[in-house]
């Protein structure tokens, strides 16, 4: 198991780069022959398309400040903006940064912030169209999300924990598989499926919705499907009492229609 020691020992250092882990795991990938693992590490080394496909992890919760010019030469800097003041249809993306980038671009902000927070600024036809609604006879002049380094750091830690929890459970779960086969057909996909889907997406925020969540209903419920028949089939081949055996797999059918309607 070479290579899952390897990447074993890249998630433990951090002195290793995260990018430098992902180019191992998509070696592994590939040795797998799982697309689902594949596309994850490509979109966390050259980052994420579209926000609806970020992890939960890349998605921090922030809060805003910005800079107000009043009458008579008055004014606020770096003040506080209540999202109260906002327009309902803002809030929602003002109160979180996406973070899209490649791992190794988040990495080089972490270590290029000196004050503990990152500035997001807020696009500026915003800014001119809600400038005056915040503070009274003020018009905000520049506004940001102020992101919390702590965050940016806790989305790469999650992403070093979920590679690591990902081969040492690859490696408890099949034990047989060796230094990773060359030929994907050998390697038990369910399981592996069932892996990734557990510990790297685990929960994913569904921030788009209609088509998307309808999809999402249809995949269940043919995974449902397919692991009510993999039950049936192995009551089938049960060396059990024939009677019993049949009054389970009656019932389990049962609970197939009902959870199908």
């Amino acid at each position: 198991m070479a290579l899952l020691r390897e990447i074993q020992d890249a998630a433990i250092d951090s002195k290793v780069e995260l990018a430098v882990l992902l180019r191992k795991c998509k070696v592994l990938a590939a040795r797998l022959g799982n697309p689902e693992l594949k596309q994850w590490v490509e979109n966390e080394l050259s980052g994420y398309h579209v926000v609806e496909s970020l992890p939960d992890y890349r998605i921090l919760s922030v809060h805003s400040k910005g800079h107000f010019s009043g009458p008579l030469q008055s004014g606020l800097r770096n003040a506080d903006i209540p999202l109260l003041c906002i327009s309902e249809e803002f809030r929602e993306d003002l109160s979180h940064s996406y973070m899209v980038q490649p791992v190794a671009a988040l990495e080089a902000l972490v270590k290029g912030c000196k004050e503990g927070t990152l500035h997001e600024p807020w696009n500026p036809n915003l800014v001119a169209y809600v400038g005056q609604t915040i503070y009274e006879h003020m018009n905000c002049i520049q506004a940001w999300k102020v992101i919390p380094i702590t965050g940016v750091i806790s989305a790469l830690d999650a992403v070093r924990n979920r590679v690591l929890s990902f081969v040492l459970e690859i490696e408890s779960e099949l034990p047989d598989i060796g230094e990773v086969s060359s030929y994907p057909q050998s390697v038990p996909q369910e399981k592996i499926r069932q892996i990734f889907n557990t510990i790297i997406i685990g929960n994913v925020q569904n921030v788009a919705s209609g088509g998307t969540n309808i999809n999402q209903e249809a995949i269940s419920e043919a995974r449902d499907d397919e692991l009510f028949e993999q039950l049936i089939d192995a009551l089938r081949s049960s060396q059990e009492n024939e009677e019993i055996i049949s009054e389970i797999i009656t019932s389990v059918e049962e609970m197939q229609k009902s959870c199908n309607s």
